[in-house]
């Protein structure tokens, strides 16, 4: 039985003549006034009045609350060729909505004897909460209404309040029934429907051409639900998002079995909140029951955009139920509608989410591979969106995933979501698409080898949703090892010492799989070693009371692969497996200690340590022979020096230590000076600089190990720049 609420038309008679037509529904009384009190669906009808113009209109006219509306007209075979726009007023600010089309372009009524209360409609239109409305109607021509068809009226409805969750929320504008009073005449009042809606479905026979019965017919035997090779998504079931079955009181029609899914779009908006959602699907269900004059709603599923999966007619979650959503094509699939309009924009990936897993189930249940083809017998002759010819009665290759554009001549489900169709297609069908493996973790890549200790970790991405994947297995050597959910991003394993292949593989819900390249790892426990050990040496350059100038020496070795050697006191640093030296300094009369760790790929670590003590030996301290001058100077070691140009004079340091660097000043005018160490003449240095530098170390010495030495320095008596500027000897013990 169609329940339609009566709605009263007045008028208010402006200044300067204007009228401003409103509608007024009364609300019920016991409304709460905490939440929202439940309340049933309504549908409210305006009609739309002939203006001089030749276009049908309704002014701006005040209602109380509605959330979805569309224009409909006498003649469910009808068609509108025209423009119907309308606007909407906010309940919420106030505020008016500009001009919005209604998709005008539907799909037709199949069976011409559905009954007299079937009407021609257009796509509904969610507008959430509002309590006005203005709508205008005109000819493609622009302007002769008779062009129009018959009956056309604005049909409102309220989704009421009907799940838990809706009757918490804050209440918004209140609509409730309303009883039309004596006062209301014919004329000022949107005719109630008092009789029952068509037994039929929204497309029971398609019969639109006598050799359309070459196609099966529906029954209304309620078949067995086959198992599905895929397991069922969560769907919220018709009494979840509060369907009034008593809109829909025949049993539901079948099909034989399910052949493809076509993919459609609701068209609107798609700024509605997921909160919304099953009231949009209760208004969608209403509308197409008590506008239309369906039996149900047209679509076996409706998904919005954060992937909710709503059961559409009922029993379609596990039956082949007849529905009402591709023109020609209804007898042989199942229809999937996503909430919202995706012609310039795509659904998101949750919705192509959605889509893949309810029809790769229902798909699943025949067998049918959702990214294969399959023969349809067309149910009408028509025309589909690219200009392709269909005749009743002949048989024509779809996708087993098509869009509702492929059977019908409609934009739907949009330009956006139709070109993701092919990807919802390899979703649902699988194997898995763009599983990659990113650096396994616990081990350490060299080169196209991995090493470890033995405990690893892979992790992974896929492009394909986790909820398509069954389960991953780690391969170790090509067995597994290891499993993980489907949504799941890493799994770990232990592998013995040796060498391994490692490998991930995903296993869709359809059994399909993929596999990646086998990565190289080796499992070894074996520390590095240093074949030198860190040692230090005394190097030319500037020093400093507080600094001297030294070279870390070391080598370090690993059976596998070295990683990297790093310095860990007494500063940091961390060098390439193939480093052996690093100029550092080191602080002057203080024991420091050199600590040094060698590291492998696999995270094996192997330390070794040193300690030395840099010691200045200033000028003073040693055996002088041989005349020598003190000079003083902040630029010296100590603020002194001594200063000689004779010829042998000699300086002497006697000390116990492996290496020796010999300080001095250096300028444009110093001289040269002959080197002894232990009695043997090793060098003849010069100090002349082009630039005056002071405190250099600009000789050294290193032994293989610690002993007593005496370094000597003589004169030379270089010919016109004799002299030559000590400043002591450094030796490290």
């Amino acid at each position: 039985m169609k329940r339609r609420a009566w709605i009263t038309l007045g008028a208010v008679v402006l200044g300067g003549g204007g009228v401003v037509t409103y509608a007024v529904a009364s609300p019920s009384s016991d409304h709460g006034t905490e939440g929202q009190a439940k309340r049933p669906v309504r549908v409210y009808d305006l009609p739309l009045k002939g203006t001089a113009s030749g276009k049908r209109e309704l002014p701006r006219t005040e209602t109380k609350q509605f959330s979805l509306l569309g224009v409909s007209w006498t003649g469910a075979t009808k068609r509108l060729h025209g423009t119907a726009q309308v606007r909407t007023r906010s309940s919420e600010t106030g505020e008016w909505t500009a001009w919005k089309d209604l998709e005008a372009n539907v799909d037709p009524l199949q069976d011409p004897e559905a009954g007299a209360d079937a009407r021609g409609a257009s796509e509904p239109l969610w507008v959430g909460p509002s309590d006005g409305v203005q709508v205008q109607v005109v000819h493609k021509d622009g302007s002769i209404s008779s062009g129009l068809p018959k009956g056309l009226e604005v049909n409102l409805v309220d989704p009421g309040v009907a799940t838990a969750a809706e009757q918490k929320a804050e209440p918004a504008a209140y609509v409730a029934d309303v009883t039309p009073t004596d006062s209301a005449s014919p004329t000022d009042t949107a005719s109630p429907t008092d009789t029952a809606s068509p037994t039929d479905t929204a497309s029971p026979s398609e019969s639109a051409s006598p050799s359309a019965s070459a196609s099966a017919s529906p029954t209304a035997t309620t078949p067995t639900a086959p198992a599905s090779t895929v397991p069922e998504p969560p769907i919220v079931s018709r009494a979840d998002w509060g369907a009034d079955e008593s809109l829909s009181p025949d049993p539901s029609e079948y099909n034989a079995d399910v052949k493809a899914v076509f993919v459609h779009h609701t068209d609107g908006t798609n700024d509605y909140s997921c909160a919304d959602s099953a009231a949009i699907v209760r208004g969608i269900y209403a509308y197409h029951t008590q506008t239309n004059g369906w039996n149900d709603v047209g679509y076996n599923f409706l998904v919005d955009k954060c992937g909710t999966i709503f059961e559409g007619r009922k029993g379609s979650v596990d039956l082949p139920v007849l529905g009402a959503h591709t023109y020609g094509w209804n007898r042989e699939s199942a229809g999937i509608a996503v909430l919202g309009e995706y012609t310039s924009t795509g659904a998101s990936t949750a919705a192509l989410t959605s889509i893949a897993r309810i029809a790769a189930w229902k798909l699943g249940q025949y067998d049918a591979d959702p990214a294969t083809t399959v023969q349809l017998k067309a149910g009408a002759t028509q025309t589909n969106y690219f200009g392709t010819s269909f005749t009743a009665g002949s048989s024509y290759t779809f996708n087993r995933i098509s869009g509702h554009r492929d059977g019908y001549n409609t934009q739907c489900p949009g330009g956006s979501l139709y070109a993701q169709l092919p990807t919802i297609r390899a979703w649902a069908s699988g194997p898995v698409q763009g599983l990659k493996v990113t650096p396994l973790s616990g081990a350490g890549l060299s080169g196209s080898t991995y090493y470890t200790k033995g405990a690893i970790t892979a992790k992974w991405s896929t492009t394909t949703p986790g909820s398509l994947i069954s389960r991953f297995e780690l391969l170790v050597d090509g067995k597994v090892a290891a499993t993980a959910s489907g949504t799941s991003t890493s799994a770990g394993a232990t592998l013995a010492l040796g060498t391994h292949t490692v490998a991930v593989r995903a296993v869709h819900q359809s059994g399909k799989t993929t596999t990646t390249d086998a990565m190289n790892v080796v499992a070894e426990t074996t520390a590095p070693t240093f074949t030198t050990a860190p040692k230090l040496s005394l190097r030319t350059g500037t020093v400093n009371t507080s600094a001297v100038p030294v070279t870390l020496g070391w080598k370090a070795t690993d059976n596998a692969a070295l990683k990297s050697v790093s310095l860990l006191t007494p500063t940091t640093a961390t060098f390439g497996p193939t480093t052996t030296s690093s100029s550092r300094t080191a602080a002057s009369g203080t024991a420091s200690t050199w600590s040094m760790t060698a590291y492998d790929y696999a995270g094996n670590t192997r330390t070794s340590s040193v300690s030395f003590t840099p010691v200045i030996l200033q000028e003073t301290s040693a055996t002088k022979s041989g005349s020598w001058t003190a000079r003083s100077s902040t630029s010296y070691l100590g603020g002194k020096s001594y200063s000689s140009g004779s010829k042998g004079a000699s300086l002497s340091w006697t000390f116990t230590g492996r290496s020796a660097s010999w300080v001095v000043s250096r300028a444009s005018t110093s001289g040269q000076a002959y080197v002894y160490v232990d009695g043997v003449k090793v060098s003849t240095v010069d100090l002349k600089s082009s630039t005056t530098l002071y405190r250099q170390a600009i000789w050294t010495k290193t032994w293989s190990s610690s002993a007593k030495h005496t370094v000597k320095i003589v004169v030379v008596g270089t010919s016109g720049r004799p002299t030559i500027t000590t400043d002591g000897l450094v030796y490290l013990k």
